[in-house]
């Protein structure tokens, strides 16, 4: 008897610790996020209203001050920043156009914001055009080379990139350290580009510069979830949020944490869809459709997906969603044609390794494998590190019959799991 007594009283225990703490393998907390969801104002978004009135009525008492016209699209650059609604993003680049003439496109600061704008929109080449023609002005010539790295970043010219980037050299300088941060990353070396993010970080908090306390709490909240660490990811993001209650970026970078790691998809989406009702995006509803697919739900991720397509045909938004287009058109035999149109558009206008791997997707999907694996060796394989294209990477060895290369890879991509999220599992497992 006092043998079951005592299995009695330790199942009582279990049962007791196991309702009063949570999972192992929990981070997230509601009680630390809720404040922020469901918020009535937006500071910084009736401030811009405001601004806009203001600047207006002072632009249509004196039609000749250009600068004016700078000051009302940095407003309506703040209104797309929190709402997503694109038109405030053509409308700041019209507005910036507009000042660049007035100015015979002779001052580097507005040349710089008008450049700025078309990487918002994946203009990369037209971009370049400004920041060079920046640079030739002379004026101000770090700055425009801190853009120059940025463009030609995004084009996969890293040569000049890699040149620029010594040019504004300075371990003091919060912007050279959120570049070679990037620059790090890019060439895979997570560790050091987290070490260089969390000097910027260091730099702003002593500064106590509201905005680049943000940004880079925010992209740290990235760089600690692609290294694995979910903690300090989780409270990065809270530290944004503390910052600025409005910031949506932080949000869903915590619905992620909920979905992928948690696996919580309830959670996951509640907090999606209270974000969207302020800030309307495409991705979205892809990030909808992935949940309902991991929950077996394929009425809701064709739901979702449909969306997606009938909010691109509604709005113009380029060239800003061409790879998620791939992606997405590359999954189904009927419409991987589509994709490999697409994809061929993206390598034109940013001949990256990672554009290059929607080309090679696009071939793997259409059939024609010999042409993916070209493409893959040539412009793909050890220039990028990033987790999907190491999976697509490794699919396409694997259709040609390059077991021997799929071990070494395969073994990264399971350590990325969250990264990828919860529906690459099986995929990965079964290469």
């Amino acid at each position: 008897m006092k043998t079951v007594k005592n299995i009695l009283v330790l199942l009582l225990v279990i049962a007791l610790a196991s309702c009063s703490n949570k999972p192992s393998d929990q981070i997230t907390n509601a009680d630390d996020y809720d404040q922020y969801l469901n918020l009535i104002d937006n500071k910084s978004l009736d401030l811009a209203h405001k601004e806009i009135v203001f600047w207006e009525d002072k632009l249509d008492r004196a039609p000749n001050q250009s600068t004016y016209l700078g000051q009302l699209a940095t407003n309506y650059a703040t209104i797309f920043e929190y709402t997503g609604a694109i038109e405030n993003l053509y409308k700041t680049e019209a507005l910036l156009e507009e000042a660049n003439k007035a100015n015979n496109y002779g001052r580097v600061g507005t040349l710089r914001s008008l450049a700025r704008n078309y990487i918002s929109q994946h203009r990369f080449k037209e971009a370049l055009v400004l920041a060079n023609k920046a640079f030739a002005i002379g004026e101000g010539k770090k700055e425009t080379q801190k853009l120059l790295f940025d463009v030609h970043m995004e084009l996969g010219n890293y040569d000049e990139a890699v040149k620029n980037l010594e040019a504004i050299k300075d371990f003091n300088d919060y912007d050279y350290l959120i570049r070679i941060a990037k620059w790090n990353d890019h060439k895979g070396d997570l560790p050091t580009a987290i070490q260089f993010m969390e000097k910027a970080r260091t730099i702003a908090e002593k500064e106590d510069n509201k905005t680049l306390r943000i940004w880079s709490y925010s992209n740290l909240g990235d760089f600690y979830g692609h290294a694995g660490r979910i903690q300090d990811s989780y409270n990065s993001y809270l530290q944004t949020l503390k910052l600025d209650p409005n910031y949506f970026y932080a949000l869903k970078g915590i619905a992620w944490i909920v979905f992928s790691h948690e696996r919580n998809t309830a959670e996951a989406k509640r907090i999606i869809e209270t974000i969207s009702k302020t800030h309307n995006t495409p991705d979205f509803y892809l990030l909808k459709a992935q949940i309902a697919q991991y929950e077996g739900n394929s009425a809701e991720e064709n739901i979702n997906t449909a969306a997606y397509f009938a909010m691109l045909k509604t709005n113009n938004y380029g060239a800003m969603y061409n790879k998620y287009n791939v992606l997405l058109f590359a999954d189904k035999k009927e419409t991987a044609p589509k994709a490999l149109e697409i994809a061929k558009i993206e390598v034109d206008h940013r001949p990256t390794p990672d554009s290059y791997d929607l080309l090679a997707w696009s071939y793997y999907n259409v059939g024609n494998v010999k042409k993916a694996l070209e493409i893959a060796q040539s412009h793909v394989a050890g220039k990028s590190f990033e987790p999907r294209v190491q999976y697509h990477l490794a699919a396409i060895y694997k259709s040609n019959n390059f077991s021997e290369k799929i071990p070494s890879i395969k073994k990264e991509l399971l350590k990325s799991t969250y990264e990828l999220g919860p529906n690459f599992e099986t995929k990965i497992i079964q290469l």
